[in-house]
């Protein structure tokens, strides 16, 4: 047995809950109520895809090395 580990991003969304997007893998977005839901959901997906990556005999992604980078960028619209 091997462990693996990811970067994820929790996105707490406006309605309610987390959208969860794991950067080294991007095909997998997932979401909880909860943080702790999302992490639940977050940690099946990664397994999931791993599985089935190993069982294609395909290799399995690294984590990113770079932090993510969050900035807010103010634009301006003219008048509609």
């Amino acid at each position: 047995m091997r462990d693996y580990s990811y970067t994820v991003i929790f996105e707490p969304l406006e309605e309610g809950g987390y959208q969860v997007i794991v950067p080294a893998i991007p095909e997998i977005i997932t979401y909880g109520r909860t943080l702790g839901e999302a992490k639940e959901m977050a940690t099946d997906a990664i397994k999931c895809h791993l599985e089935g990556l190993v069982k294609d005999g395909e290799s399995i992604p690294k984590d990113i090395t770079a932090e993510p980078v969050t900035e807010k960028l103010q634009v301006s619209l003219e008048k509609v």
